[in-house]
């Protein structure tokens, strides 16, 4: 599994409940550049509409050997999901707090996938509460590992 792109950002602003596997519909040139690993999830999301779930605000650069039909890079792209899993993420997002943020971005085989998270959104003191944890869990593995 060779990952492209991962939404780092999405971990500290938001706490991930559940995870799902998503294909995408995606262009020639597309393909080719998340091969050369171009490609950003900042600030990108997901929506469902008409019972169809898309991901906006994904940036994809465009290839760098491509000509005139190359594609824009910060076009909707439709995800492939089961029928199911698009009703039921549909009525997880529709209760207060919860969003659909990207995760990752990676190839499963020859097949360019998505990691969706069903995110609730942290508060400020919760964020620096995270930090503090994990500055401490450094300092003891610090510790462990010096003696």
């Amino acid at each position: 599994m060779k990952i492209v792109a991962q939404n780092r950002k999405a971990f500290h602003d938001y706490f991930i409940e559940e995870t799902f596997e998503a294909g995408m519909i995606l262009t020639g040139t597309e393909v080719k550049s998340l091969r050369d690993g171009k490609a950003n999830l900042k600030d990108s999301y997901v929506i469902i509409k008409d019972s169809e779930a898309f991901l906006l605000n994904c940036h994809i650069s465009p290839y760098s050997h491509g000509n005139i039909m190359n594609h824009d890079p910060v076009r909707t792209r439709k995800l492939l999901l089961h029928r199911k899993e698009i009703m039921r993420l549909q009525g997880m997002a529709a209760q207060k707090g919860y969003s659909l943020v990207p995760l990752k971005i990676y190839f499963k085989g020859s097949h360019a996938k998505v990691e969706v998270g069903l995110a609730k959104g942290k508060r400020q003191y919760e964020k620096r509460e995270s930090i503090k944890k994990k500055e401490a869990d450094r300092e003891i593995e610090r510790a462990m590992k010096n003696r």
